[in-house]
């Protein structure tokens, strides 16, 4: 098949769902989270504290490490014991509880609107630009920062400036500096740059981001350097290359959850007046997966199911897997699809969408989708 042929068979594909559809697709979704949420015990509570109880033991241990640094193998272990303890304390730690995922234990060490994170990002602001923005207007093109983060091109339907030229570079040094590229999303820089907002009128929120970053920054590369006395450049050097690894394994999880080939975006007009099953129609579009064991989801957050935790954000990360072929057999049937793929795959994806979208694009010329609605009924390219 020849490219352009290609390309008018992606334009004439799509899903269509009538409101009786989509309100018997949603009546589906919610008897799974109903049924799921009633069986929430104590295994599930259980294996959260595990979760916690390895992230501190593994995060002593590297730190201890660090200290016999200037022995390779000691460094490389520790640097390894960290890293993974910062993922764990972010990705299926931090993040799930914040979402609220365990308030029904009653447990405070478990309170999602408590809980404070090992990241640059203020708990409290993440709550809002995360738990709130995004996940209430996924996709939604003018409404969820989180295309992009204010700082680069990730959909067709953002219209295109010379800035973007630098797309790649931007998201080259977002990648590196990941966790303080969240922790600036409340800032709204994109505001700022286009003179909607002046700095000044974020200056609560900017304290707050500096008390936040000035003590990690004090732990990391100040506190634990001079406890280590002779050995300081091992731990910093060890700290500033877990902080790395963190950095790149989360953004990496989390764009090829959201921007891999097939994943949609959506206009506010298509969301107005939406019922419940079409914001899971939303949410499945506009998601992808993540394959891979059991190792890869813990260590992802169970982010490697983004399907599954933008239908139910404040379910426990660990019943994802369970669920999955569930929700995947009921896209089958009403012929949603359910995009899922290794890492590679999907970041490769991701990378070529960059570069792509650092330039200007046809709007009627575009392989990422096509959207429109009619009469009452969505229609998404596939």
């Amino acid at each position: 098949m020849k490219k352009s042929e290609e390309k008018a068979a992606v334009k004439k594909a799509s899903v269509t769902l009538t409101p009786e559809q989509a309100d018997a697709f949603g009546k589906e979704l919610d008897a799974i989270k109903q049924r799921v949420m009633a069986d929430l015990g104590q295994e599930d509570v259980d294996y959260i504290r595990r979760v916690i109880k390895m992230q501190r033991t593994m995060e002593v241990a590297g730190r201890g490490l660090l200290f016999a640094g200037i022995l390779p193998p000691a460094w490389i272990a520790g640097t390894a014991l960290l890293a993974v303890s910062k993922i764990l304390d972010n990705m299926e730690i931090g993040h799930n509880i914040m979402h609220g995922q365990y308030e029904w234990t009653g447990d405070p060490a478990l309170s999602g609107q408590t809980f404070e994170w090992d990241t640059a990002c203020p708990g409290d602001q993440w709550r809002h630009s995360h738990n709130f923005s995004h996940h209430t207007y996924t996709n939604i093109v003018g409404m969820d920062r989180d295309i992009g983060y204010g700082i680069l091109r990730m959909s067709d339907d953002e219209p295109w400036r010379p800035y973007y030229l630098g797309n790649p570079v931007y998201a080259f040094l977002l990648m590196v500096l990941f966790q303080y590229g969240v922790a600036l999303h409340e800032l709204e820089t994109e505001r700022i740059r286009a003179g909607e907002i002046k700095i000044s009128d974020k200056r609560e929120i900017l304290a707050e981001i500096w008390r936040k970053t000035r003590r990690q920054i004090a732990k990391d590369y100040v506190a634990f350097p001079l406890l280590a006395g002779p050995f300081a450049p091992f731990v910093f050097t060890g700290n500033l290359t877990a902080n790395l690894i963190r950095n790149v394994w989360s953004y990496a999880i989390i764009f090829c959850g959201h921007f891999p080939d097939g994943t949609q975006e959506f206009s506010i007009e298509e969301t107005a007046n939406e019922s419940r099953g079409m914001w899971y129609f939303r949410q499945i579009l506009g998601s992808a997966n993540l394959t891979g064991g059991r190792l890869f989801h813990l260590l992802s957050g169970n982010l490697s199911h983004q399907i599954e935790h933008h239908l139910f954000p404040d379910m426990p990360a660990r019943r994802y897997a369970e669920i999955a072929p569930e929700v995947q057999e009921i896209c089958k049937r009403y012929g949603i699809p359910y995009n899922s793929g290794p890492l590679p795959r999907q970041f490769a994806t991701v990378v070529r969408k960059i570069f792509r979208l650092a330039l200007p694009t046809r709007q009627d010329d575009r392989t990422d989708g096509q959207k429109s609605v009619s009469a009452g009924t969505r229609k998404l390219s596939a």
